[in-house]
């Protein structure tokens, strides 16, 4: 769920004290190991590290207003979260944070780049401090740039199969019927 607040301490304020203490703990450990160059914000309703605009004047390519996204870290209707966009792009980080993450016998619940934790004792902080530490800014943005240049990426997107299938609908309708003889 996200947040009206407009400050990281307003944010904390809003959440519960059990939350609000896990939220604190894994906010320590990122901005202990969060490299030079990004800072923190709110963003997208809830705690945002990111390449601010004064380092990469572009910034998301999903809304260039916005700063490119690093990490986030949020308080949701069922869990808490950790975002590492840090490893949304680069396989080899992914394996290995997936595999320090197992080192350490917890549970790894885990999307594309979602963290997901139901309190504090599931998470390896040690290996979340790591996983940050290890991507400076200029690494980073290497790694976006790459990722969103057509000429770089494997293939190009194609269109869902549910909008293909919704324009083939649209098409269909519109053209008129033909008369069978």
């Amino acid at each position: 769920m996200q947040s009206k607040a407009t400050t990281i301490k307003a944010y904390l304020a809003e959440l519960p004290q059990e939350r609000r203490e896990a939220i604190q703990e894994v906010r320590d450990v990122i901005l202990k190991n969060l490299p030079k160059g990004y800072e923190e914000v709110i963003q997208y309703g809830a705690i945002g590290y990111v390449v601010p605009h004064s380092v990469y004047p572009p910034g998301y390519h999903c809304d260039p207003n916005q700063p490119l996204p690093f990490v986030g870290l949020a308080s949701q209707k069922n869990h808490m979260a950790v975002y590492l966009m840090c490893i949304y792009n680069d396989p080899a980080h992914e394996t290995w944070f997936r595999e320090a993450w197992a080192k350490t016998g917890k549970k790894l619940d885990m999307g594309k780049s979602c963290v997901r934790f139901k309190k504090l004792e599931d998470v390896p902080l040690k290996v979340i401090g790591q996983v940050i530490k290890r991507v400076p800014v200029k690494k980073f943005i290497e790694n976006y740039e790459a990722a969103i240049d057509p000429a770089n990426r494997a293939r190009t997107p194609r269109k869902s199969a549910k909008k293909t299938a919704a324009k083939s609908a649209d098409e269909r309708r519109s053209k008129p019927a033909k008369r069978k003889k």
